[in-house]
């Protein structure tokens, strides 16, 4: 049975009565039994790689990009600030769900509004789910082929690429009843970024700034620079380049693009109530520390990966990191691995974004009915089918959905829970005039003005360079074997 809390307050006696109530199965209960009543089972370090490999995704890969437009100290600020946020809207959240005893972001949105609110939820977490998976997917499409071809010198068909990863990797792990199977996988998965990682603060000490162009390494001679060969890389001494000059402080046009970016860099809040659910002996406090140490070690590798990244290129760094490494050597064996670990790390992110789906539409249009694997499968295997078809299919949709996506993003993140913090915990308990309660009224009305657009600028500019990037790549290839 699931443990709670020993704290004998009143306000917290009624909580975890409420909770215990309608979340745990109660034999003497004549309630029709709920697909997610059952009891928990995974550990607190799956729990933390669950939710650490929700939160990190291929944004990773911009943050060097987001730090050159900020400066150092801006981007640590503006890094700091927006990851205690989501630690706080996780609370909010936690403590909603705690009062009435739900852990379905679906049936908070219910409790708090009514059909209206459950519907809101349920749409805002499918919008984001297939922004987030097309655009994992979109990923492999483009990158997966290159790595390819650079390896084994052949080349696959992007499309063919993602029904196989479809099928072969993700399909199967999408499969899985309860979320905390997939630890292991995400576990992997983190170590993947783990190593991307290392590979960046690797080459932060090897590839010295301003770097030179592969296509012109043996032919450009510069009166400012040396080109010196070098085992995976090219040193270059440097010669007074500002390019090539670190900035604490940064603003210019595209400093407004670092807010989103860093926003959705932690992204997870759909999936903290299904991994709640499946936490061995839950409390509040318990899934708070989870939700703690994930952000916290997020907040570690993407301040590391940003900061080396930055220090490396500097004011050449592009938006998307490994295309920048790619500019020196297309052919650089350790990128390729990085590449083949970022590429894996996405894989097995998206049976982590795809749970929840599965959850949301079983809250919408399932809500009474016990867990059925034929309609768990069909679920999967539609929801898989439809991102495909538009992956492959719908070259522009991605930007559709990713408008779609960015908009319902900070609703998961900020909106939604404040406000169903506001709605669901009593006036008894908060006063709608207290200070919580105004600080977070304050802070949804401010959420409102985001700017969000900006972040799926980068997604469409990633995409094009990820084209232009397999034409190179292809010609290289053809002059090798000319």
């Amino acid at each position: 049975m699931c443990v709670f809390s020993t704290d004998r307050t009143p306000g917290n006696v009624e909580a975890n009565l409420a909770e215990s109530s309608e979340f745990l199965s109660n034999a003497d209960d004549k309630k029709t039994p709920h697909f997610t009543d059952f009891e928990g089972k995974t550990s607190f370090g799956m729990s933390v790689f669950n939710l650490g490999n929700a939160i990190m995704g291929s944004g990773i890969l911009g943050l060097a990009y987001a730090m050159a437009n900020t400066g150092i100290v801006l981007f640590v600020i503006l890094l700091t600030v927006i990851a205690g946020l989501s630690a706080y809207s996780i609370h909010l959240l936690l403590k909603s769900s705690g009062v009435v005893g739900i852990r379905a972001y679906e049936q908070l949105g219910f409790r708090a509004f009514g059909t209206p609110g459950k519907m809101a939820a349920g749409i805002a977490i499918t919008l984001q789910n297939i922004g987030a998976m097309s655009s994992y997917l979109y990923i492999v499409k483009y990158e997966f082929p290159l790595v390819i071809q650079a390896f084994l010198k052949w080349y696959l068909n992007g499309n063919y690429l993602v029904v196989i990863v479809s099928c072969s990797v993700i399909l199967p792990l999408a499969l899985m009843k309860q979320l905390g199977y997939l630890g292991y996988t995400s576990g992997f998965s983190l170590s993947c970024m783990v190593f991307f990682l290392i590979a960046v603060i690797y080459k932060k000490f090897q590839v010295k700034c301003p770097f030179a162009e592969f296509a012109h390494n043996n032919t450009v001679t510069s009166v400012n620079t040396s080109v010196a060969a070098n085992a995976g890389g090219v040193q270059m001494t440097p010669g007074g380049d500002p390019a090539c000059i670190p900035r604490l402080f940064n603003l210019n046009s595209q400093t407004a693009y670092t807010v989103p970016i860093l926003a959705f860099a932690f992204v997870c809040h759909p999936e903290v109530l299904p991994i709640y659910t499946e936490l061995r002996n839950p409390t509040k406090t318990k899934m708070q520390h989870v939700s703690n140490i994930s952000i916290g070690v997020m907040y570690i590798m993407y301040l590391l990966a940003a900061l080396f990244g930055y220090l490396t290129f500097v004011d050449k760094v592009e938006a998307e990191l490994l295309h920048t490494y790619s500019r020196i050597d297309p052919y650089d064996t350790l990128i390729l691995c990085v590449r083949v670990a970022v590429l894996t790390a996405v894989t097995l992110t998206v049976p982590i974004v795809l749970f929840p789906r599965n959850q949301a539409i079983q809250q919408l249009f399932f809500p009474n009915k016990t867990f059925w694997w034929p309609r768990h499968i069909a679920i999967a295997v539609t929801l898989l089918s439809l991102i495909n078809l538009l992956v492959i299919f719908a070259p522009n949709i991605l930007g559709i959905f990713g408008v779609i996506g960015a908009t319902s993003a900070p609703c998961l993140i900020f909106i939604f829970p404040a406000v169903f913090y506001i709605r669901i915990v009593p006036k008894e308990e908060e006063p709608l005039r207290s200070a919580p309660k105004i600080i977070v009224s304050t802070w949804t009305c401010c959420i409102r003005f985001l700017p969000i657009h900006p972040q799926w600028d980068l997604v469409s500019y990633l995409l094009k360079e990820c084209r232009c990037f397999e034409n190179f790549h292809t010609v290289r290839l053809r002059s090798s074997e000319n």
